[in-house]
């Protein structure tokens, strides 16, 4: 069992950076491949990042790759997502995720464990 907490979440004007948090309970933490997701207003839930258990792998969605950038500590049990150059189309809950095996194009009904989401809103 694993429970995800994120945090870091917050109102930023658009240019700025914001790093996101996603801290892990249970001793397997290491063996999950995480990822980023997000869901705006209005829109359906949105793949955002993901990484490799080791973190030796990283793959983005294109509207993000060059902005964002996924990384975690397994001695920490937390993986985080440094957004810059944010823009107000960026607006959105974002959630962290774990699954079982590290793969990009896993759909969400895949990862075994979903936090309950930060707020992240970017003012123009």
């Amino acid at each position: 069992q694993v429970q995800l907490v994120e945090s870091g979440g917050g109102l930023v004007q658009a240019g700025g950076s914001l790093r996101l948090s996603c801290a892990a309970s249970g001793r397997t933490f290491s063996s999950y491949a995480m990822g980023w997701f997000r869901q705006a207003p209005g829109k359906e839930r949105e793949f955002v990042a993901a990484i490799s258990w080791s973190g030796g792998s990283t793959y983005y969605a294109d509207s993000v790759k060059g902005r964002f950038t996924i990384s975690r500590d397994n001695a920490k049990n937390t993986v985080y997502l440094q957004m810059n150059s944010l823009k107000p189309e960026d607006t959105a809950v974002y959630y962290c995720a774990a699954h079982w095996d590290y793969d990009p194009q896993a759909p969400e009904y895949e990862y075994d464990y979903w936090g309950q989401g930060t707020q992240v809103t970017v003012s123009s």
